[in-house]
């Protein structure tokens, strides 16, 4: 393969719409290469990379070799920059890493084909995690296959978006005054997200030995520097405190993160993560040293690259406070069909003083009532969420303009039910946004 132009390659990028894929795909096309991404979801895809040839492909199905027949027609070389952090209700950590990828590999091998393939510091059979682990075995059995491969294996990737580890840091570095950290002596090696495309497209023009690099900084960095690094960079101030969460906190919250990834929500804080990061993410900048003759900008000079903007301090604070706001929506609607099932004869009077009959009034109170609390069941579930703020804010409409109508001093009621609907309404509205996946 070395020799070949780039723009002579034709190159199928997995994962191309995640973190990592989306800015190797953006990097490869810029660069000539003919590049076509595999996406779970074409919609979303033509979204992230408007003008990028799709093709639809999930991992969790490609678990034969004949099942990447015809995906892999004309590709001269394939990038795996797919992955997923935990085995949850979307993700199988072993079809995703290792089973589908053995299945690739022999599909490789049978037609000459090259993969580079995006792994992960730590990935060993021994790791403390299964991600790691799972990781390994896709690389192994790429290995033992016999196609020209190249495993990278990048330390923190820090690039202009935010995804995983680099959200956590954009977290952690909006909290206001104080700096709550897990392991702040962690030892962390980056990378920055140019010097890692810069490597996948040396991989694919054949510039780069065959072989397996750890793409990291010469030096690392304790975690709470890391964060400190961070937080300059988004122009927060530094914390007047900073405090070490005790392990049964973290523990409980990385434990409380693993059972709502069963409701869809992939948080960085969760029980993977966690334990990645109390082992510390570092690596051996020497072989690619060695193989290229340079090594790779340390972090103060990633940030240094990287422009920060409004928007990246407007989204670390709402990724901060995106739980908050999402438990706030489900306890209000909860709450609300609770308390007018508990309280169903008040509620009726005020239909029945307004002339309504009263078992059409209570029929109205139940009926609704059980719509609230579908309302704070559903935000709850990832899937629905960002529908459920829209219905949430439909609903809460509706209330006003039927109250309006059949109940108009509500107005001036010294409790003010209905101009406390007013702000839970416009929270719906704010959560939307925070609940963009991508």
């Amino acid at each position: 393969m070395a020799g070949h132009d780039i723009s002579e390659k034709n190159v199928l990028v997995l994962g191309s719409y995640g973190f990592i894929g989306a800015e190797v795909t953006r990097a490869l096309q810029a660069e000539g290469a003919r590049v076509q991404g595999m996406v779970r979801n074409l919609a979303l895809g033509a979204k992230v990379l408007p003008g990028v040839p799709l093709t639809k492909g999930d991992l969790r199905t490609l678990v034969h070799k004949k099942d990447w027949q015809g995906l892999l027609v004309g590709v001269d070389v394939v990038v795996n920059c797919a992955g997923a952090l935990q085995d949850n209700a979307s993700d199988d950590l072993e079809a995703v890493h290792h089973t589908a990828i053995s299945a690739l590999a022999k599909a490789c091998a049978e037609r000459g084909i090259g993969v580079v393939q995006v792994s992960a510091i730590g990935a060993e059979p021994d790791a403390s995690t299964h991600f790691l682990r799972s990781k390994a075995a896709g690389d192994a059995a790429l290995r033992a296959s016999g196609v020209p491969l190249w495993v990278l294996k990048p330390g923190l990737v820090i690039g202009q978006t935010d995804y995983g580890g680099t959200a956590l840091l954009r977290m952690l570095a909006a909290v206001p005054w104080v700096q709550p950290l897990a392991y702040p002596d962690t030892p962390v090696q980056s990378i920055g997200m140019p010097d890692l495309c810069d490597v996948v497209i040396s991989a694919v023009d054949g510039r780069l030995p065959q072989g397996r690099y750890d793409l990291v900084e010469d030096t690392p960095h304790r975690l709470s520097d890391v964060v400190q690094n961070t937080r300059q960079w988004l122009g927060f101030p530094a914390a007047r405190i900073g405090f070490t969460v005790p392990p049964v906190m973290t523990y409980a919250v990385a434990r409380l993160a693993d059972g709502l990834a069963w409701f869809g929500w992939r948080s960085p804080l969760r029980s993977t993560a966690m334990t990645v990061m109390a082992d510390g993410v570092t690596g051996d900048s020497a072989p690619y040293r060695a193989a290229t003759g340079r090594g790779f900008a340390s972090l103060p000079d990633i940030y240094a690259a990287i422009p920060c903007a409004r928007e990246h301090r407007l989204s670390a604070r709402m990724a901060l406070l995106m739980p908050l706001v999402v438990a706030t929506l489900s306890l209000f609607w909860l709450l609300s069909g609770l308390f007018g099932l508990t309280g169903l004869s008040t509620a009726s009077e005020v239909l029945t003083g307004a002339g309504w009959s009263a078992p059409m009034a209570m029929t109205s109170v139940v009926f609704w009532s059980l719509v609230d609390i579908a309302l704070g069941l559903a935000v709850l579930w990832r899937p629905w969420a960002a529908r459920a703020c829209l219905a949430q804010f439909g609903v809460a409409l509706f209330y006003l303009m039927a109250a309006s109508i059949t109940a108009p001093d509500l107005w001036s009621d010294p409790l003010g039910p209905l101009v406390k609907i007013l702000p839970a309404m416009i929270l719906s509205l704010v959560a939307l946004p925070m609940l963009a996946s991508r």
